[in-house]
């Protein structure tokens, strides 16, 4: 069995940073030219505690949503971002465009993310998932449980 994580745990990848994927399904992909063309996208939601993040784009999985009239919810199937290994993305460099690994660095008194080549990683600030995955009239689950 695994041990508990108890506390605040810290993830290197913020939600709204722009990622490429290093292993995995998505690290395997194939444009029209035979090419492999690993998928980049922007993480939409981060769970550091379990080591997994939510890509825009990538890794589809269809839920069967079953309809529930007293909270005005069609059934339906529905298609979303399932959880991937924080391991399998890595942060594209500002600079190079490439996967780069991230160190965290005290400047001026504030923690700043800092790129392989030097360069300092932007805060993503607050993003927002535009809501053209889901169907109409479906309403995201999770919203209902806040």
């Amino acid at each position: 069995m695994r041990p508990v994580k108890t506390g605040t745990v810290n993830s290197k990848i913020k939600r709204g940073d722009q990622v490429v994927f290093i292993a995995g399904k998505e690290y395997n992909r194939y444009d029209s030219a035979g090419k492999r063309q690993p998928y980049r996208g922007k993480v939409i939601a981060v769970d550091a505690r379990n080591g997994k993040v939510k890509v825009e784009g990538a890794m589809m999985v269809k839920r069967h949503v079953k309809p529930v009239p007293q909270l005005n919810r069609e059934g339906g199937i529905k298609e979303q971002e399932a959880w991937v290994s924080a391991s399998n993305v890595a942060l594209v460099d500002p600079e190079t465009g490439k996967p780069t690994r991230v160190k965290i660095e005290i400047r001026d008194g504030k923690k700043v993310r800092l790129a392989k080549s030097g360069k300092v990683i932007a805060e993503a600030g607050e993003y927002r998932r535009e809501k053209s995955h889901t169907l109409e009239g479906v309403d995201d689950v999770n919203e209902t449980e806040k």
